[in-house]
């Protein structure tokens, strides 16, 4: 499948923290000026106004309202978390060509967790995804759904690509303190509510790479809704606290179960917006 921009696979599951080392353009050694033979780089047109337009990418947050995020990354390097942690108000310009950037169209961002990325302290499976904090961006929240407040996450996005073994994919979640409450997730062709201990509920059974799609996640007073494409798919009565919404990519492989470290998902997410009234 063709790779989009960021595509080039980091060893190990370590993003670097600079450009990548792949810039456009090639070296032409022994060109002859004048009497004088000299090394020099030929960079053409075309190169220049790739690498200016890299460069000039909006963050994600100019598309996305991340104010009461946090993202965790699939690497780990010196930066807070194992693994890396971006809270605010780094995460306010925050980007990574490899696992959280602008899509070259500029209307949704990119997650992409690589089946070499590192896990987390729960899950050896890597994720580029962001977690629900309180309105500060700097504290993380924690609501129940028997509470009278309605908590709501509405995300348009599409699921763009997943490894080549495992081909599973999380893309939306409810989370508790100890666990996963439910989870939006793609298993091959089948899109479905994945619940904790309680049986799968069906969103698409015939969902096809890339296509957009709608969720709307409410909880409160004892329950949770899922809608998708505005239809009303699943009403669960559920008492769970210490929950928060998770959005984003969380890949469902690694080398264990077969994958290449260079396999990945990836979730193209065109808006989120969550709400407690």
């Amino acid at each position: 499948m063709e790779e989009r921009r960021g595509g080039v696979p980091y060893r190990d599951g370590i993003a670097p923290r600079t450009k990548p080392a792949h810039y456009p353009y090639r070296v032409v050694d022994q060109i002859p000026i004048g009497n004088k033979k000299m090394k020099c780089q030929a960079i053409s047109i075309l190169s220049l106004l790739v690498v200016t337009s890299l460069s000039a990418a909006e963050p994600p947050a100019a598309i996305l309202d991340l104010a009461a995020w946090k993202l965790t990354l699939p690497y780990n390097t010196a930066r807070k978390g194992n693994p890396d942690e971006v809270v605010q108000p780094e995460l306010a310009l925050f980007q990574d060509p490899n696992c959280f950037f602008t899509s070259p169209s500029g209307d949704a961002v990119i997650f992409r967790a690589s089946c070499g990325g590192l896990g987390t302290e729960n899950s050896s499976f890597p994720r580029s995804e962001l977690r629900e904090m309180k309105a500060s961006g700097k504290d993380e929240i924690g609501w129940s759904t028997k509470d009278a407040t309605l908590h709501v996450m509405e995300i348009e996005q599409a699921i763009t690509h997943v490894p080549d073994v495992k081909q599973h994919v999380v893309c939306a979640q409810i989370h508790d303190k100890e666990d996963d409450v439910m989870m939006v997730r793609l298993e091959k062709q089948k899109l479905f509510v994945e619940r904790n201990k309680f049986d799968d509920v069906p969103l698409d059974s015939n969902y096809k790479i890339g296509d957009k799609f709608t969720l709307r996640i409410a909880a409160g007073e004892g329950r949770i809704k899922v809608w998708y494409n505005d239809e009303l798919k699943m009403d669960w009565a559920v008492e769970k606290s210490q929950c928060y919404f998770k959005a984003g990519c969380y890949t469902q492989s690694n080398a264990k179960k077969g994958d290449k470290p260079e396999a990945y998902g990836e979730v193209a997410i065109y808006e989120l917006k969550v709400t407690h009234r």
